[in-house]
């Protein structure tokens, strides 16, 4: 499956992203789709993931009640839904598909190219 994630930009602390990842190829409905985040000199973070049907979302307790993950499988696009930003939410934002949810990076097989979220304080 490949991934493009889009949507980053320059937002100002306390406002809102909705950050969309697109899937294309074969069953691109049927992986697990997470977020993660990398800042320079840093490893990747994991965000959150969402599985295969939509019903079921994990997050990364910073993110946790200003973050939302959703998908629409007949769009084969995931979204990540941002709210009150913090300058520290800065990173660049990656999806990631893969067969089961996981915390993990290396458990994902197929990774979009990223996109960059800017919040300013």
């Amino acid at each position: 499956v490949q991934l493009q994630a889009s949507g980053g930009g320059l937002v100002q602390a306390g406002g809102s992203l909705r950050l969309s990842c697109a899937a294309s190829g074969r069953n691109s409905s049927m992986y697990t789709v997470g977020w993660f985040r990398q800042t320079p000199g840093k490893e990747r973070d994991f965000v959150g993931y969402i599985n295969r049907s939509g019903g079921f979302t994990y997050y990364e307790d910073s993110v946790k009640g200003r973050f939302t993950i959703s998908r629409d499988n007949a769009k084969n696009t995931v979204y990540l839904q941002m709210n009150s930003l913090k300058p520290e939410d800065t990173a660049i934002y990656y999806c990631a598909a893969g067969s089961y949810g996981s915390t993990f990076s290396r458990l994902y097989d197929s990774w979009g190219q990223g996109t960059l979220v800017t919040v300013s304080s």
